[in-house]
């Protein structure tokens, strides 16, 4: 299935709904889509962290021991940023290769293009979201996998998307994690197996938990241009 405008629109129509503090009928589970794709979904709660935390996480790790911090288990090697990525500064239109698996399906190449999360949101309510104290940090991208996954000319990967929003809360920050895959093989005989879904929800759920308990000193300690950390004594 090609995705275009029209396909998104579909897809999208209640996107803005991610922006929400309220409960969402799929808030963890995986949901086949009209169009065959598979929506993945994963609701996490990142103790001590914050928005701002995660949005400098993605400006921030660029090594493969970096990934394993994320995921000591499932993240194999991070294969690169390109020239759009400024460490400290920039991840939106940067493409990153990684090599990761989901739990025991094997390791697979996977390619991901940040986008500014206004051009897939309505940008008065992600403008509200933040005024409101209702977001924190949206994270938005295009995703593909494998070791030559189609690209378009923009560079943005061909099989889906992924969504990563946060709101922070007195324990630290709610985490939505959404994923809509599988546009590649939705209209053949072999789309996106519910396996790999599930697979992805156990690897979410993993993956943040692990980085909440290493993050705030990350940050604290590398970030130099941000918050002191907190006097403990």
């Amino acid at each position: 299935m090609k995705l275009t405008k029209e396909t998104e629109e579909v897809m999208f129509k209640d996107i803005n709904n991610l922006l929400s503090p309220k409960p969402l009928a799929l808030e963890a589970g995986i949901k086949r889509l009209e169009n065959g794709m598979l929506h993945v979904a994963m609701r996490n709660v990142l103790q001590n962290c914050n928005g701002k935390m995660l949005d400098w996480w993605f400006k921030y790790f660029e090594t493969t021991e970096d990934l394993k911090l994320w995921h000591p288990h499932d993240h194999v090697e991070h294969g690169g940023w390109d020239h759009q990525w400024i460490k400290h500064e920039n991840y939106i239109g940067a493409t990153i290769h990684a090599t990761e698996s989901l739990g025991d399906i094997p390791p697979v190449a996977a390619t991901i293009k940040f986008h500014d999360p206004a051009e897939i949101f309505t940008p008065d309510a992600l403008k509200n979201a933040y005024t409101h104290g209702e977001v924190s940090a949206v994270v938005y991208a295009r995703i593909g996998f494998g070791d030559h996954t189609p690209v378009d000319t923009n560079g943005d990967p061909l099989d889906g998307y992924m969504f990563h929003v946060a709101r922070d809360t007195a324990q630290g920050c709610t985490l939505r994690s959404h994923f809509f895959l599988g546009a590649l093989s939705a209209e053949t005989e072999s789309p996106l197996s519910d396996e790999i879904g599930f697979g992805l929800m156990e690897h979410c759920y993993s993956e943040f938990t692990y980085l909440s308990k290493v993050l705030p000193s990350l940050y604290y300690a590398k970030n130099k241009a941000g918050d002191k950390a907190p006097v403990l004594w």
